[in-house]
């Protein structure tokens, strides 16, 4: 099959909410841009963080300029992402073993950055969240909340290609075209060939993977994988973000998240070979917990879920062995002035707090690049989902009116759950237990969010993620792929997928409730439904038949 050539203005590397971030701000700006994307949408550093909202106060210690950006665009984001936003406030707690002299230096530092930080006394702390360690000394109360990263990279990538946008996931970048020292576009590859994307300007949005990318087009990148690991809990056990009021260290930062709760987390340097290797270690889920139980108590007698980690993209600038002191702040290169090669640009560093800010700051730099005069809109304009709704009349009523499923769905998609459709009771019925996803819910997600697999429809629906981990709905998502397309060999081979990555979470902390709980869904798919006994051959004329 030969290459493909298609024409676009820009082109943008990455699907993580930074990449989605700057083909939402170029789009907006009637830019023609294509979103690249090797795996799937938050397949990386996105997907894999605690999901806290900073309010910018975990970092005024350290580099007040960068909590500045965070409280800025944590309202910002409360705005234009309402569906995706928690506001739990957060609690910045001192314990016997720290310093209070920190913790008012702690709140002076917050004040001056514009973050509200108001000292609450131990009793008054307890009453408002009573998992926090009842030994604490002090506390601070600031204005973090949770974000669901999946959401709001969904929801950027649907008002991308609302305005005209090309996304395509599945696609690796293979090469970056330079024709005397001006890039010209990129090449790829995907299961349908090779393609050839021209433009005259690349971003480089790739997270932890720039340093890959750039290398393509020649120049050089030195990148910091900091790879940090953290620990899902079966249910909730708090309400609000719990912090620990000392400078940043393993374990010390509880996220409250839907019917979870995340520990994190920890941090490594990894060599840039293995930024794939995201496998958690038994010494890891036990500084975890360490620390952790002496945060939030409960901890101790609460089922841990499953363990998962990150690769924080920083960039090194200097040495340092856990990547703690290397800033969170945005790093975008304009290679022509850095490295003489035009039309490229790396936008990287930051956190999924400041991304709009970084889509703007690289998509600026596009447009003057292009000659481009729109300006970004991308601050106020809310994201589908998110929109403006006529208050009705009785809110209570019509929340009683709605099925569990529906209610769940309204979380996760806001006004677009006007799409999901409910009319027919198979598609009211459940096919995730635990996250309450409906028939109708897969459907919307198979038909307009592009999820063509079961991991795809984890990321836009949150499918198996669940105290079962995909034992109960997996098969019975399986079958609904198989009937939407009726490729029942393919689906198969993805379910054993889905639930091997599923394990690979698990088995960290597979001991007691969790390795029963394994060595359940083990039996179900192996004994029970013998999915891996399943082969199969061409079908003969009397199987046609």
């Amino acid at each position: 099959m030969g290459k493909k050539i298609q024409n676009y203005d820009v082109v943008v590397i990455g699907g993580g909410i930074t990449g989605a971030g700057v083909a939402r701000d170029c789009a907006m700006r009637g830019l023609r841009v294509v979103l690249l994307e090797a795996f799937d949408i938050t397949h990386g550093a996105t997907g894999r963080n605690h999901g806290l909202m900073h309010s910018g106060a975990r970092y005024v210690m350290s580099d007040p300029e960068n909590a500045k950006e965070c409280i800025r665009e944590n309202r910002i984001l409360r705005r234009i992402a309402r569906h995706c936003v928690e506001e739990t406030d957060g609690l910045f707690v001192s314990l016997p073993d720290d310093d209070l002299d920190y913790q008012r230096r702690f709140i002076k530092a917050c004040l001056k950055a514009g973050i509200s930080a108001e000292e609450l006394a131990p009793d008054e702390a307890l009453a408002i969240e009573s998992s926090v360690n009842p030994k604490l000394i002090g506390a601070v109360r600031v204005p973090d909340a949770a974000i669901d990263p999946f959401r709001l990279t969904i929801a950027n990538v649907l008002d991308a290609q609302m305005h005209g946008a090309t996304v395509l996931t599945n696609h690796r970048v293979t090469g970056i075209l330079v024709e005397s020292g001006t890039v010209a576009g990129v090449e790829a590859e995907s299961k349908d060939g090779k393609f050839t994307f021209l433009a005259p300007v690349v971003v480089n949005a790739a997270g932890a993977w720039c340093q890959q990318i750039a290398s393509l087009a020649g120049v050089t990148i030195n990148m910091f994988p900091a790879r940090g690991a953290l620990l899902i809990f079966g249910h909730r056990v708090n309400h609000m973000v719990i912090n620990r009021c000392r400078k940043p260290s393993n374990g010390d930062i509880l996220v409250p998240d839907d019917i979870v709760c995340v520990l994190g987390t920890t941090s490594n340097r990894v060599p840039i070979e293995e930024i794939d290797n995201t496998c958690v270690t038994a010494q890891e889920v036990d500084l975890l917990l360490q620390e952790g139980v002496k945060l939030v108590p409960s901890l101790e007698r609460t089922r841990i879920l499953r363990a998962y980690a990150g690769v924080r993209p920083l960039v090194a600038l200097g040495e340092d062995d856990s990547g703690r002191n290397i800033s969170r702040g945005i790093v975008l290169f304009d290679h022509k002035e850095r490295d003489g090669l035009d039309g490229f640009i790396t936008i990287t560093g930051g956190k999924i707090m400041t991304y709009r800010l970084m889509a703007q700051k690289a998509t600026d730099l596009v447009c003057r690049k292009l000659g481009v005069t729109a300006v970004c809109a991308t601050a106020t304009r809310p994201l589908p989902g998110s929109e403006p709704v006529a208050e009705p009349d009785d809110d209570e009523e019509v929340e009683n009116t709605m099925s569990f499923a529906h209610r769940a769905a309204l979380g996760r998609h806001g006004t677009r759950v006007e799409m999901i459709s409910e009319d027919k009771p198979e598609q009211r019925a459940l096919v995730c237990e635990c996250e309450h996803v409906s028939h109708g819910e897969v459907n919307y997600a198979i038909k307009e969010l592009k999820a063509d697999s079961m991991e795809k429809l984890r990321r836009r629906t949150r499918l198996g993620m669940g105290t079962c981990q995909g034992k109960m709905c997996a098969c019975r998502a399986a079958s609904l792929f198989s009937q939407a397309d009726g490729d029942v060999e393919r689906h198969v081979s993805d379910l054993k997928m889905f639930l091997n990555e599923r394990w690979k979470g698990i088995r960290p902390i597979a001991w007691g409730s969790a390795l029963s709980e394994a060595q359940l869904s083990a039996m179900t798919y192996q004994s029970l439904c013998g999915i891996d006994r399943i082969n199969y051959s061409s079908p003969t004329d009397s199987d046609k038949q």
